[in-house]
């Protein structure tokens, strides 16, 4: 009896019914508006349709909920940059494809830009959080290493050099990621956005993409080689 009665008490403190990824979805939702310092229990627990007991039984106090919310931003990103770059096509028609889903990310059709959960709530944040500041580092060194892993694939493949440095190349992608994210919210439109992502491409699997070839004198020389076709 003593038994029963302990888990009809856990059960109303914290109730199996809820959806922990719904939960975790909507609280991402709640702090991309108005940013970790600015979203309130009160807003949490709306968001999530959860009283605060539930909300502290499910995730911890707010901290800890977000840091939730970053974890799952960010596992979800690199999930789907993987997904993106993994089919066998061009490199060029890849980084277009994850720049696409980026903006599709950041500009959700008949809502607010809204740019990227990471950026826009943890770089305010990490100036004084610890916490906070490994996981933005963490998460931009993921994203990095997304983008590497493919380069460096192209360049198995002799779509780029073997001279190319993938690191480097990999950092100049994620740029052109983090502007449109910046960008984004700050009311650029769609097609500007895009456009600027195509020219960063561009960059990327031309003019970086040297090819070496020798002169009739002998000299070691290096010749542009165009974007790959899309």
């Amino acid at each position: 009896m003593r038994d029963s009665t302990k888990n009809e008490k856990r059960a109303r403190g914290r109730p199996r019914a809820y959806d922990a990824d719904e939960a975790l979805s909507n609280a991402t939702d709640a702090f991309w508006l108005n940013g970790y310092s600015g979203t309130s229990l009160d807003a949490l627990s709306e968001a999530t349709g959860m009283n605060r007991p539930s909300l502290y039984g499910a995730f911890g106090d707010k901290h800890a909920l977000y840091l939730s919310t970053l974890d799952r931003y960010v596992e979800a990103g690199v999930q789907a940059m993987e997904s993106a770059l993994s089919d066998d096509i061009p490199l060029a028609r890849a980084l277009q494809r994850v720049y696409d889903g980026a903006l599709a990310l950041y500009l959700p059709a008949g809502g607010t830009p809204r740019g990227c959960f990471l950026i826009g709530t943890a770089v305010v944040e990490s100036k004084v959080d610890e916490e906070v500041r490994t996981r933005l580092t963490q998460g931009l060194k993921s994203f990095d290493r997304a983008f590497e892993k493919r380069i460096r694939r192209a360049q198995a493949d002799g779509e780029l050099s073997a001279n190319a440095d993938a690191v480097v190349l990999a950092r100049v992608a994620s740029a052109i990621m983090h502007s449109l994210a910046l960008r984004s919210r700050a009311g650029d439109s769609r097609a500007s956005l895009r456009a600027t992502a195509a020219e960063g491409v561009a960059l990327i699997c031309g003019a970086c993409n040297e090819s070496t070839s020798k002169s009739s004198k002998g000299v070691s020389v290096t010749r542009p080689v165009g974007p790959a076709r899309k």
